[in-house]
């Protein structure tokens, strides 16, 4: 691919990195919410329901909007709203200043998913590996939250929040720049592929319901792994945080492997491998003791994100004809409603153990796998536009 025809996911995958930097944020943010107001863990957790509820319910709603038009502006917009709406939790006076405050954030970022995966999915003309550099974007921005929320907040406290913003004001450039750039033009003016061949709902929804058990680990460790870790091994903040960022940055490398391992092996076969060994690492990082938790926490990453961008473009050829709702929802939905079970696993801690809260997690990558059971590649796949090259076609078509 050159540089004129990688300019828009580059400039996307900068983007996406500005944007998802503020969900990781509301995650890094609990053990400050927690020293300085004195937040229980279910209140704690309270706060990253309330960025991931809103962004839910609004987010498939993005997704059909963006089925039926053009909507480029979102890109900048979006950004600017997600991070106005973090750096505004941090602060608020009141617990439900708070609440409100991030909520509007989650819906920054629930307005930026659908449209930014359409025109992404265009730009990368069907390769798997183009996805990945897309969707590494948002890793970064998640494994860059946790230092950005230490080296801001940690230094002067939550009064500094305001300064958490700052990412978003860039990714607000960049949104804007791939809305210029000509390949980013074309991508906004259409569908990712004419629409053709049925929408698969029975499969798609089976992988929905996988998305989902793999989204409540995430939502569930992001929340709490800091402070567990600093229960297991001991230290202050800096070794929580490292445990988060190790959890972040791990899902950088194996997003972009997942693209390469899928043009390879196909994304089905790859996807249920991941899961698999997702189960194997969770069981590690709730038993295992001592400083080998961060490698536990390490191949947890790595099995949680291998699948990310495949989930997005199964979830396309699965629903060719509405590939802004499929994107809005395994983007999304799926992914956010992880967030609804961050109080119940914090009332849980908050009876018991961290720990004792955990355990639920080993289990939910199992549930995924089945769900995956019989699923078969689509039989519709997204084709380039006609003036891609012939080697992006034979990449399209393997």
């Amino acid at each position: 691919m050159t540089l004129t025809r990688a300019r828009p996911i580059l400039l996307l995958s900068f983007g996406h990195a500005c944007v998802d930097v503020y969900q990781g944020t509301v995650a890094a943010l609990v053990p400050y919410f927690v020293a300085e107001r004195a937040y229980g863990y279910a209140a704690a957790s309270g706060v990253v329901l309330a960025a991931s509820l809103l962004s839910s319910l609004v987010q498939p709603l993005f997704g059909a909007l963006t089925d039926r038009w053009a909507l480029p502006w979102l890109l900048p917009l979006s950004t600017l709203t997600a991070g106005a709406g973090v750096a505004l939790g941090g602060l608020a006076g009141s617990y439900a200043l708070t609440l409100a405050a991030v909520a509007v954030g989650g819906v920054g970022v629930a307005a930026y998913h659908p449209e930014a995966a359409r025109a992404a999915r265009v730009a990368a003309r069907g390769s798997h590996t183009a996805m990945g550099w897309f969707s590494l974007g948002g890793n970064v921005g998640f494994a860059l939250a946790p230092p950005l929320v230490w080296a801001v907040v940690g230094s002067g406290g939550l009064g500094a929040s305001g300064l958490l913003a700052l990412p978003a004001v860039a990714g607000a450039v960049l949104g804007g720049a791939a809305v210029r750039s000509a390949g980013a033009v074309r991508a906004a003016g259409g569908p990712a592929s004419p629409p053709r061949g049925r929408d698969d709902w029975a499969s798609f929804l089976r992988l929905t319901g996988a998305v989902v058990c793999r989204s409540v680990v995430f939502v569930g460790l992001s929340t709490f792994v800091s402070l567990y870790v600093r229960e297991r091994v001991g230290g202050g903040s800096a070794t929580g945080t490292v445990a988060l960022f190790v959890l972040y940055l791990g899902g950088a490398v194996g997003t972009v492997a997942g693209g390469r391992l899928a043009d390879r092996h196909g994304r089905l076969r790859v996807v249920r491998v991941s899961y698999v060994l997702t189960v194997l690492a969770v069981a590690g990082v709730v038993l295992v003791p001592g400083p080998a938790v961060y490698l536990c926490v390490a191949l947890t990453s790595a099995g949680l994100y291998v699948p990310f961008s495949l989930h997005i473009t199964l979830g396309q050829d699965y629903l060719p004809r509405r590939t802004g709702t499929a994107s809005g929802v395994t983007l999304g939905l799926a992914v956010s409603v992880g967030g609804l079970a961050a109080p119940v696993l914090g009332a849980l801690a908050d009876a018991t153990s961290l720990r004792t809260a955990l355990l639920p997690l080993v289990a939910l990558p199992a549930v995924g796998r089945l769900l995956l059971c019989g699923l078969r590649e689509p039989a519709t796949a997204a084709v380039p536009p006609p003036a891609a090259p012939r080697a992006a076609r034979e990449a399209d078509v393997r």
